[in-house]
């Protein structure tokens, strides 16, 4: 590996600047626009966040451990009647509370807490059953009070006292629950867990893409990623809840049994009752037990139901339904056959008819309805058929961008801001340093995924026109050989993208013993960024149009306004200037001077010279620009020289052919110059030295074309554009020997 590479990219990126930049400045990347308005609602939420807040976050914060605590206590101690009656109203209100906050929710993930609930009003639940059997098979002979006045309530009341009613009112309540939703609810849990995470990576990639494209803020992105992670969390917490409302169930009906068998053996054996007392004392409170439990269960089991199958809407449960559902299509076939059945003869005729008359009424109610919304959706379909034309225009087919980086969606993580390093700070950092050089501000680079790319590619566009197409493996790390290195590694053998020479791609923890063996290790973003710097550089005529020029033009105007108005345009029309500027910029002229150059211009004869000529005559003047960037100024120059003969050659060829921009040579004779000149770039790059190729005036045009189309890193000077107060060497000679002799 030539050490000028390494130097290369050492200098371009990785050398760290003291500045960190934080933010995309307004001609970088990723065009922004507004994000879907609903999302800027209001949630469920954070609705119920503030309702904490009003409450007392801290008493609340305290209160939930203790809470727990206490849950495990009622499993192993013993709990007053009065306690007990208390908990089981707690936990009826509680099961109401849930029931009521998942019938407003407008999406499941407004009620991302519910697994956590349901848990601890499972286990609250399971505690104050083993807390009442406790006291039903130890005070039960006493009489139907001795397990508290709400079992008491639920046993005379509910089932009037009769066990055998209350067996049954209970077996059909386990099977509402247990066999119908609650078996239900756990089926719509697990298929909803699997499609979510199944369409995880998809909707991340969604995001990406909308954020790459402008849809979304990198803000909104954010927000977008975490509620899909948080959905996916959600999801298969349910699908792991909907398994403890199923195990509530099925433990209530061994606790029911539990009682009833254990009852009737301690009545009989330890109290001496006879069977019948027996049973009506202990069967009445094992029954109005296991009600209290099972109708807490019952109502968690509907919320539960209702939350897997809870469709992201922004209205709740009822709103939702009653919009579905008032159709009058529905509404008045409803009403129809309602009606027919309360004209049959034996019905309750009334109440068929006023059941009929009511869905009358709602079907004509929903008519109304339907009508008023088909008129403004009409108004409305005219308004945006008027403003159709005057919508669409140019940006619509067109990307405006000047500069655009294309990658894969596997590249789309070196974009984010999570990433430390991170794209696009490392994009507008590079963007100052190339501006700096050249002397005009690079136009803003539009980094967006593109899905035509492979997930490792990438492509570099300018204008429509890709310039550079390559991959990077954003997880691995690129290892490029020193000098003298025979040892292979052990990863994807690839080209450098930027300089052409081999390299390795390897795994992350290898990139210590790559460099122990004599290799240079380079992130993907530094990979990248080094190329982008590349083609900028390459490119960077192309990139200067009449609005950059004429930005340079009114920021020097400021300072020097009779110099600016006296050549342009009086001298040199802005078009013509443009075309001078980018002759000087294909050759890594900077133009940071334009004073300068304005000057020089101002002292031509503009009027009989081409562009080209107008470049040539201005260049000595800016070329100790070009050598004071690439050298120290105490350095002496390497020089490139061609043999006598061959430039003798090359300057007949040039004069028998005046009007002829390309060099034409003998193929074998060019082959060889140019086999020349790579053996001699290698050797300069081994020292770590600029290359300079030095040629007479009246070549040097058609040697640099004849050269750059293969040699990028040569800078073909003439003579008489070397500095005066530079001392140079020659260094090699193209055509001749070798040789070395120093001049002042």
């Amino acid at each position: 590996m030539m050490i000028g590479t390494l130097n290369a990219y050492i200098y371009q990126v990785l050398r760290k600047d003291e500045n960190k930049l934080q933010f995309i400045n307004k001609n970088s990347v990723l065009n922004v626009q507004k994000f879907d308005t609903r999302l800027k609602k209001l949630s469920m939420q954070e609705t119920q966040s503030i309702t904490l807040k009003g409450i007392g976050p801290n008493f609340v914060n305290s209160l939930l451990p203790f809470g727990i605590i206490a849950l495990v206590a009622m499993l192993v101690l013993p709990l007053p009647i009065a306690l007990l009656d208390t908990f089981f109203v707690l936990n009826i209100t509680l099961s109401l509370l849930i029931l009521m906050v998942a019938m407003h929710t407008h999406r499941p993930l407004d009620f991302s807490s519910f697994p956590n609930l349901l848990l601890i009003a499972t286990v609250l639940r399971l505690g104050l059953n083993v807390a009442s059997t406790r006291i039903v098979l130890k005070d039960g002979h006493t009489g139907p009070d001795a397990a508290g006045k709400v079992i008491e309530a639920f046993g005379e009341f509910i089932v009037s006292g009769n066990y055998a009613v209350g067996i049954f009112v209970f077996s059909i309540l386990v099977i509402i629950n247990l066999v119908v939703i609650t078996k239900g609810a756990g089926r719509v849990s697990e298929v909803s867990a699997r499609f979510t995470l199944d369409a995880l990576p998809g909707k991340q990639m969604a995001i990406d893409a909308d954020l790459n494209a402008g849809i979304l803020t990198p803000d909104e992105a954010k927000a977008r990623r975490e509620e899909v992670t948080k959905e996916a969390d959600f999801y298969g917490s349910m699908d792991g809840a909907s398994k403890f409302v199923k195990g509530d169930a099925i433990a209530g009906i061994l606790i029911l049994l539990v009682n009833i068998i254990g009852g009737l053996i301690i009545g009989l054996v330890q109290h001496d009752l006879p069977i019948g007392q027996a049973a009506e004392a202990y069967l009445l409170l094992s029954i109005g037990d296991g009600l209290v439990a099972q109708i807490p269960s019952l109502l968690l089991s509907i919320a539960t139901a209702i939350i897997v199958t809870r469709v992201s809407s922004a209205q709740n449960m009822s709103e939702h339904i009653t919009k579905q559902v008032n159709l009058s299509a529905a509404w008045m076939p409803t009403s129809l056959v309602i009606l027919a059945l309360g004209l049959v003869p034996g019905m309750p005729n009334q109440l068929f008819l006023l059941f009929a008359a009511i869905a009358g009424i709602l079907a004509f109610l929903s008519r109304r309805k339907e009508q008023s919304l088909m008129n403004e959706s009409d108004e409305d379909s005219e308004s945006e058929s008027e403003d159709e034309t005057s919508d669409f225009d140019v940006n619509s087919v067109k990307d405006a961008s000047k500069i655009s980086l294309n990658i894969g969606y596997g590249l789309v993580s070196l974009v984010s801001k999570e990433n430390e390093d991170s794209l696009v700070p490392s994009v507008t950092k590079l963007r100052k340093e190339i501006s700096k050089r050249l002397g005009f501000v690079i136009p803003g680079i539009r980094i967006r995924d593109d899905v035509d790319l492979e997930p490792s590619q990438y492509q570099i566009k300018i204008g429509e026109k890709i310039v550079a197409d390559d991959l990077i493996f954003y997880d691995k790390i690129l290892a490029i050989p020193g000098d003298d290195v025979q040892v292979e590694l052990v990863g994807t053998k690839v080209t450098e993208p930027s300089f052409g020479v081999e390299a390795y791609w390897i795994e992350p923890e290898l990139a210590t013993d790559a460099k122990s063996k004599g290799y240079v290790t380079i992130d993907p973003t530094s990979v990248l960024i080094t190329h982008v710097g590349q083609v900028l550089n390459n490119f960077s005529a192309e990139l200067l149009g009449q609005d950059e020029v004429q930005d340079l033009l009114d920021n020097l105007e400021s300072s020097h306004p009779n110099l600016v108005q006296s050549v342009v345009p009086k001298l040199v029309p802005l078009h013509q200037l443009t075309s001078i500027l980018q002759n000087l910029l294909s050759e890594a002229v900077p133009i940071s001077d334009l004073q300068v150059i304005l000057t020089e211009l101002g002292g031509l004869n503009i009027q009989k010279m081409s562009n080209d000529d107008i470049s040539e005559a201005i260049r000595p003047k800016l070329i100790p620009l070009l050598i004071q960037r690439l050298t120290k100024f105490k350095d002496t120059l390497p020089l490139i020289t061609l043999a006598p003969e061959l430039e003798q050659m090359i300057l007949t060829a040039v004069r028998q052919n005046p009007d002829e921009k390309m060099l034409l040579l003998d193929g074998a004779l060019a082959k060889k110059i140019l086999q020349n000149l790579n053996d001699a770039t290698e050797t300069l790059s081994r020292e770590n030295k600029a290359i300079f190729l030095i040629v007479a005036p009246q070549i040097r045009r058609h040697v640099a074309q004849f050269v750059r189309a293969q040699l990028s890193a040569v800078n073909v000077l003439s003579f008489t554009e070397l500095p005066e107060n530079r001392s140079v060497e020659i260094a090699y000679t193209v055509g001749g020997t070798d040789n070395s002799e120093e001049t002042e």
